[in-house]
């Protein structure tokens, strides 16, 4: 089950990002990365190995920026290798592989017409590095986009079949993150920290312990423009236009010890020693 954590602010977010991908460690995961706007260009840093090698990654580039996205993968197309890992770069048009492009996007879930996408985008010129259905939402982006980053992610989920939550960010529009979510969960957090003016996106409320309690649980249809100290929400009813909605903002007490291993040497045996308390406290 793949995790996603997301956010906008004036300060370095790298450490919230890493802390929020720590806390997800649970789900499980073949891989993980993490993507940053710093000097104009996007960075990242992706690993086939635990959370705390793609840290240390980040710390010997000097990965950092105000603006970013992470992701924790359980791989569905292709190999657990670090040319599948997540965030995915758009390339642009006949770009060379490896360049990073002006869109990094991550993905829970499965796009079930990628092929047909992947095709589409082949015959425009788009070079494909990996072998999953998150680079052609990433490279569908940049297509479509023309210099709002919010018009492009609602023109491209309107192609998508099938389950997605999505994160993604732009080179040419720094302190901005765009998500959207259709059948996999996706979830705002409000930010505390009013001078950063940060908030922040993620699949589960836990990544966000510590940093906020106020959440917005994304609705089917959903997607999300943060931008520094304001967000808002948009939906389409049918085929018609994209247009604000209101969602309630909840006060959400994540316990940061259900996500931590404590003394137990893998999660599953953390989960077997924990099934009394868990059925106690369902009953």
């Amino acid at each position: 089950m793949c995790g996603i954590v997301g956010a906008v602010s004036t300060r370095n977010i790298v450490p919230v990002l890493i802390e929020g991908l720590r806390r997800l460690e649970y789900r499980g995961y073949d891989s993980c990365g993490v993507a940053v706007h710093q000097g104009g260009q996007l960075r990242r840093a992706r690993s086939t190995s635990r959370v705390a090698e793609l840290d240390a990654n980040v710390a010997a580039d000097e990965i950092l920026g105000g603006t970013g996205i992470a992701h924790t993968r359980w791989a569905t197309h292709g190999a657990p290798a670090v040319h599948n890992a997540h965030p995915h770069f758009s390339h642009g048009p006949n770009a060379q592989a490896g360049s990073a492009g002006r869109i990094a996007l991550v993905h829970n879930g499965i796009i079930e017409n990628h092929d047909e996408l992947r095709a589409e985008l082949k015959a425009k010129g788009y070079v494909f590095t990996s072998q999953t259905d998150t680079e052609v939402i990433a490279h569908l982006v940049d297509q479509l986009y023309t210099g709002d980053l919010l018009d492009a992610v609602q023109q491209a989920t309107a192609q998508l079949r099938g389950a997605y939550a999505i994160a993604v960010f732009c080179r040419d529009e720094p302190h901005r993150v765009i998500g959207a979510r259709e059948g996999s969960p996706l979830v705002l957090g409000v930010g505390a920290n009013e001078r950063a003016g940060e908030n922040f996106l993620a699949s589960d409320a836990m990544a966000l312990a510590g940093v906020t309690d106020q959440i917005v649980y994304l609705e089917e249809g959903d997607v999300v423009d943060l931008q520094l100290g304001k967000y808002w929400i948009t939906r389409r009813d049918g085929d018609g236009p994209f247009k604000p909605v209101a969602r309630e903002v909840r006060t959400v007490q994540a316990h940061t010890g259900a996500a931590e291993l404590g003394p137990y040497r893998h999660y599953m045996q953390k989960e077997i020693f924990e099934q009394p308390k868990a059925i106690a406290d369902t009953l």
